[in-house]
């Protein structure tokens, strides 16, 4: 560990107990200053020591994330097949025009006759 520079060679313990008077409501700045470390590394170190699965509005926005995406893959989806029935419609509609005629004779007789 002697290769280790900054305020990480203090130790996962010093860390884990900067976390804990975090969570207990202190100031982070003022706590970053009284430790001698940025209030940045204070929140890396937070982020490493307390997974975000366990804050519930992090749940939150992870699982509206997801949903964001996955709405985004539909509609991604939904506009290819758009793009898709509009070009096959234009290509009927040329053909229909290159033939000159506006359609054939129905091709079955009258009921009852």
């Amino acid at each position: 560990m002697a290769n280790q520079r900054g305020p990480d060679r203090k130790g996962t313990e010093f860390w884990s107990e900067a976390v804990k008077r975090i969570k207990a409501g202190e100031n982070v700045t003022a706590l970053a200053r009284e430790l001698g470390v940025s209030a940045r590394r204070l929140y890396r170190w937070r982020a490493k020591l307390e997974p975000r699965e366990k804050d519930p509005r992090r749940q939150r926005e992870a699982m509206l994330a997801q949903e964001n995406q996955r709405l985004k893959q539909a509609l991604a989806e939904k506009v290819l097949e758009v793009d898709f029935l509009r070009g096959a419609l234009h290509k009927v509609e040329e053909r229909r025009r290159s033939s000159g005629s506006n359609g054939g004779a129905a091709s079955t007789t009258r009921s009852g006759k």
